[in-house]
């Protein structure tokens, strides 16, 4: 029971850190890679999806992986969380390091890390029989967190952190599903989060959402990014801009070009590259 007790009182001082106190960076601290992917192959019956992919990802950023569809994206995205080998004849070969840790040693659990990444994806999926509260606790209790108390302040926390508080406190015990799409998607972002992921993998996740809701959720990311290291898969160039501080191009498998999203924009290396920023094919 220690460790669930250590659990409990780790999620409740990060959630209070996160509602009530502003993060600041020292401008002097260098910058740290939290995520490493290195010579990432993912294959579907043999057939390479991802080739060979090296990135590194720092710590309270956001990097845009960007490129036409089925470039491989969210294959890389999954196999930053261990999703990928779910698939039938799905293989991933390569090392991922999260804080140094290599996530696909035979040494780790594959649902521990999956806890440390989180996913949003491109639908929102709230539980369907689950209430908005539940949704949201559903991970706690998975993890043993029993206490009442705890649970609320953690639900209300992570319900903050997405901007969604206000919009549901009256209504907790309303099914998920009665929320609005952009609603729904911030109400699975705080389900992400209040298992206290190190990562947050996003997968389109206003690529069904009206501007105002995309708005919502482009907040949300700007604020989270403050204590999370967040990528994000995108179509919407615009977007890329907007939210993500790195942006890795991606083309037919491979990372054609990974730099600053100010100068993957405007001022791009590779041809190609430049081709896709431009307008020129998608």
């Amino acid at each position: 029971m220690e460790g669930v007790a250590d659990l409990e009182s780790q999620q409740v001082d990060k959630m209070e850190m996160l509602t009530k106190t502003p993060f600041t960076q020292k401008a002097t601290e260098e910058p740290q890679y939290k995520l490493i992917a290195e010579n990432i192959v993912a294959s579907y019956n043999g057939i390479e999806a991802v080739k060979k992919v090296n990135m590194k990802f720092r710590d309270r950023a956001v990097t845009a992986l960007i490129g036409p569809s089925g470039c491989g994206k969210t294959t890389f995205l999954r196999c930053l969380n261990r999703m990928h080998e779910l698939t039938k004849s799905a293989k991933v070969t390569g090392r991922v390091l999260l804080d140094g840790q290599d996530l696909y040693s035979n040494r780790e659990d594959a649902i521990i890390h999956r806890r440390k990444i989180g996913m949003v994806f491109q639908k929102p999926n709230p539980f369907p029989t689950m209430s908005i509260y539940d949704n949201v606790a559903a991970g706690l209790k998975l993890n043993g967190v029993k206490d009442k108390k705890i649970t609320d302040q953690i639900v209300q926390g992570c319900l903050e952190m997405v901007y969604l508080w206000d919009e549901v406190k009256h209504d907790l015990k309303k099914p998920g599903m009665s929320l609005s799409g952009g609603q729904q998607q911030r109400l699975c972002i705080a389900r992400a989060l209040a298992i206290q992921p190190e990562v947050l993998l996003m997968d389109e996740p206003a690529s069904a959402l009206d501007p105002i809701a995309t708005q919502k959720i482009e907040e949300m990311i700007n604020e989270l990014k403050k204590e999370y290291t967040i990528i994000i898969v995108t179509h919407n160039m615009q977007q890329a801009v907007r939210v993500s501080d790195y942006t890795g191009f991606m083309y037919l498998g491979d990372l054609v070009e990974f730099g600053e999203t100010k100068q993957i924009f405007e001022n791009p290396r590779n041809e190609i590259t430049a081709k896709y920023v431009q307008g020129q094919f998608g």
